[in-house]
């Protein structure tokens, strides 16, 4: 069978092959068929998902990104192929060969020159369209900077100073999540309380990525608040809300998810209600600021905290 399944090179170094990340190929062609040897290479290519390739030397972050953020305007399923950490001439006549086949489009952010002249020639000869990322942004900066591009991949990647608040941040979040350890309210920059599936815990650790530590609090009307969060200023509090039946939706999937089946306190619309109002309440005693999260992305809400944040800090000053 020749199979048109979603194909990635993870981090290749010399002449990598190919690896099926999909168990179950998008299309199975039989060699053996002549009815589908007969059927034209354009309609094979018409009836799978489209792909769009994301070429790197370097993780391939920055592509896929951009790359994601442009297929979020289209209405329909389209996969994105990372290839990341190519280093040879080879490798890119692959990448370039296997997306002509699948009719795909690349996208990259080829750092070296010589990389580059290698990429447009090979896409060029094998009719391959493509958009260079990074050449005409550094292009353009160049036009303003006394210096020129370092030309180096993974730069944004370095072990700086920045990159180990990072990791003090995520160890952080993993520490003083949940609210198992109230001692970190005091040393976060924010505590984020709410009950339970309002995100409290995914928001946690992408700010930590962006080097924010972040304690959370669940907020449970049967189970005592512990003293530390009273002792922490009012403007270092985020309270989370939720619709009560979107919250009932996100918990139904989740005891779904958890392979219980039938109804359950956990899910009870009334019980849900109890348990929005306590919360209200407890963000009205600690005069915090409350966002509603009901059918907001966690990169929205993250971003609508961290300004909150950056702006009692300008605020407050060594108060915060």
């Amino acid at each position: 069978q020749n199979s048109a399944a979603l194909l990635r090179f993870d981090a290749p170094h010399h002449n990598p092959e190919p690896a099926n990340l999909n168990h179950e190929p998008k299309i199975l062609i039989p060699c053996c068929s002549s009815h589908f040897q007969s059927i034209p290479k354009e309609v094979i290519l018409l009836s799978k998902i489209p792909e769009v390739y994301v070429v790197s030397d370097s993780l391939g972050e920055t592509a896929e990104s951009v790359a994601k953020a442009t297929i979020s305007q289209f209405d329909e399923d389209i996969d994105v192929v990372r290839v990341p950490f190519i280093r040879h001439a080879e490798q890119i006549q692959k990448v370039i060969e296997e997306a002509a086949e699948h009719g795909a489009v690349v996208c990259h952010t080829l750092v070296s020159p010589e990389l580059r002249a290698h990429f447009e020639r090979i896409a060029e000869a094998n009719h391959v369209k493509y958009v260079d990322i990074l050449g005409p942004m550094m292009d353009m900066v160049q036009t303003i900077s006394e210096t020129k591009p370092r030309m180096k991949p993974g730069i944004i990647h370095k072990l700086d100073e920045e990159y180990f608040k990072k990791v003090e941040a995520i160890e952080f979040a993993v520490k003083y999540d949940d609210g198992k350890n109230p001692a970190g309210f005091k040393k976060a920059d924010v505590v984020l309380i709410g009950v339970s599936r309002t995100s409290k815990t995914p928001l946690s650790m992408y700010m930590a990525h962006k080097k924010f530590k972040v304690a959370n609090l669940p907020l449970v009307p049967e189970v005592p608040l512990p003293e530390e969060i009273f002792q922490v200023p009012p403007y270092r509090i985020i309270g989370l809300i939720i619709d009560p039946y979107k919250l009932n939706t996100i918990r139904s999937e989740r005891m779904k998810a958890l392979g219980f089946s039938g109804t359950a306190n956990y899910t009870d619309i009334a019980r849900i209600e109890d348990e929005l109002s306590y919360a209200k309440e407890i963000m009205r005693q600690l005069h915090c600021q409350v966002l509603d999260v009901s059918n907001k992305a966690i990169e929205e809400t993250a971003s609508r905290i961290m300004s909150i944040v950056q702006r009692n800090k300008e605020l407050y000053g060594d108060k915060y």
